[in-house]
């Protein structure tokens, strides 16, 4: 995956050092870590992690946004594969689902209980509003899908992302993140399709 400027800046060693982080907060969370846990987890010396951020406030931030950008990145190259905005919605979804499935609960409930990292994920969702409203207002012009207020479905989207990231969607409805992507992915791209019925009986009406 590709990497910001800043993190270009790290020597492999810090990269690698921050890929370890992100996969150990996905698995664990990180509330419960002090640098000294972390330090001993990551066989490396505090200094170490002090060369990426100055605190552990800050290191579970950077470590948070390291984990969306290349989720996005990931996700962007998915979608532009797609043919069409359906395929475009679904690429978008399953690739969301497939981001989100390491992500433990622990992650999740820590992310939402920090104010920054809390931020993070919820400009996240708002990105991933924007997106499917693009895609749906590209469907309904490429004639993919039927006449729809595409703010208003982008936002529906966007609510039930965040919904699914907090696990208020699990918790309720007992679904894995993936299978909530799935049913969410199943839903909006039946509630978009074109009515096919209507479309014949507008082409005999011709």
């Amino acid at each position: 995956m590709s990497t910001s400027r800043a993190e270009r800046t790290l020597n492999p060693r810090r990269a690698e050092l921050l890929d370890r982080l992100r996969d150990l907060f996905l698995a664990e969370g990180f509330a419960h870590f002090t640098l000294d846990d972390l330090a001993a987890r990551l066989h490396c010396s505090k200094s170490t992690l002090y060369t990426l951020a100055g605190s552990k406030e800050q290191l579970a931030v950077r470590v948070v946004a390291h984990y969306f950008k290349n989720a996005t990145e990931d996700i962007e190259r998915r979608t532009e594969a797609a043919a069409d905005a359906r395929e475009k919605v679904r690429a978008y979804l399953d690739a969301a689902a497939e981001a989100l499935e390491p992500a433990s609960r622990e992650f999740i409930n820590d992310m939402g209980a920090n104010l920054a990292t809390r931020a993070t994920y919820e400009a996240n969702a708002r990105a991933a509003a924007d997106r499917l409203r693009g895609f749906i207002a590209e469907g309904v012009q490429q004639g993919v899908f039927r006449e729809v207020h595409a703010g208003f479905v982008g936002e529906m989207v966007g609510r039930t992302i965040a919904g699914i990231q907090r696990g208020e969607i699990g918790e309720r409805t007992g679904l894995s993140d993936a299978a909530a992507f799935a049913a969410l992915s199943q839903f909006l791209l039946g509630g978009l399709a074109q009515d096919e019925k209507s479309d014949s009986d507008a082409v005999e009406e011709k």
